[in-house]
């Protein structure tokens, strides 16, 4: 019996900034990518989560957004 093994032209570990932003970029060439990310909620250092009390949402590694806004991948 013969299995259907999906295809990819790359394969990127994490779904923080830089690993979404790789795959855009790949995906943008054409290339069929796959995202592996061990957390069950994507972002990494973009993440937001409701840490305190329900509707306030908190920035976790929040260090990331000044560097963030002075990616060119952004202001594309």
């Amino acid at each position: 019996m013969k299995l259907n093994k999906p295809e990819y032209d790359a394969v990127i570990v994490g779904s923080g900034p830089n690993g979404l932003a790789a795959a855009i970029l790949l995906q943008q060439q054409g290339l069929q990518v796959l995202i592996l990310e061990a957390k069950p909620t994507i972002g990494g250092g973009l993440r937001t989560a409701e840490l305190t009390l329900p509707g306030f949402k908190h920035d976790i590694c929040s260090a990331v957004h000044p560097l963030a806004a002075g990616s060119p991948l952004f202001k594309t």
